[in-house]
């Protein structure tokens, strides 16, 4: 078992672990800052002692990290330094996602059914049908407020009996986690938006700086798409 110690605290960039595992040119650790591709969030990237790490994935309970460099041998206790400016990146990115969600959810109440990032772009899917007039603006708008708003964002982490029975993380369809999980990680950006989530975030809203929407594309009846880019506020 791999600890994740990026669910906590997000802004650590260096830790030192133990080697558990070398297969090939991937390197598995006690505890790892590095975040593994998963919910719609890319790896991080970093160096690992002396080798680059160009990718992470999660097996189980363990994070694997693919290394380009010298290879440590099981037992070792190796240092790693995250990728700061590509994670910032991704917290900025994954955050604003979050904020579009509370905000479609409070204007037209309606839910986000899938979403997908690089640093500083994203898409996001909503039960859209069919997109209202001047949504692309009216959201961007909005949602450029509430970066304004510099709301605080706080994590939590909630017992499964109690989560599914929080009515803003049952619309963001909590019930799908895993049974297996009895500890549920929550993001509450106050006042807007609350959500499971497993994923890097900043502390304010404020940090994000602004979004701007690229585009709007309809994926089939009921399943529309905003594309957009996190600018510099």
């Amino acid at each position: 078992m791999t600890e994740l110690l990026f669910l906590r605290d997000a802004y650590l960039r260096d830790f030192d672990a133990r080697v558990t595992g070398v297969e090939g040119g991937e390197v598995c650790l006690d505890r790892t800052a590095f975040y593994p591709t998963g919910g719609g969030q890319p790896h991080d990237t970093g160096t690992l002692g002396a080798a680059r790490v160009v990718d992470v994935r999660k097996a189980g309970d363990a994070v694997w990290h693919r290394v380009e460099g010298p290879l440590p041998g099981v037992g070792d206790v190796v240092h790693g330094s995250v990728d700061w400016d590509r994670r910032h990146a991704l917290m900025r990115t994954h955050t604003a996602m979050h904020v579009l969600c509370g905000v479609i959810w409070n204007e037209y109440d309606v839910p986000v059914t899938g979403g997908n990032m690089e640093p500083l772009s994203g898409r996001m899917d909503f039960e859209f049908d069919p997109l209202p007039d001047g949504f692309g603006q009216r959201v961007e708008q909005l949602v450029n407020a509430e970066l304004r708003a510099d709301r605080p964002i706080e994590v939590s982490f909630l017992p499964r009996n109690e989560a599914v029975l929080d009515r803003d993380l049952i619309r963001t369809k909590v019930s799908l986690i895993p049974e297996s999980v009895t500890d549920v990680r929550v993001v509450d950006i106050i006042g807007l938006d609350k959500q499971a989530d497993g994923g890097t975030h900043v502390r304010r809203t404020g940090e994000v700086g602004g979004l701007r929407v690229v585009k709007t594309e309809s994926k089939g009846k009921g399943n529309k798409r905003v594309r957009f880019e996190v600018v510099d506020g």
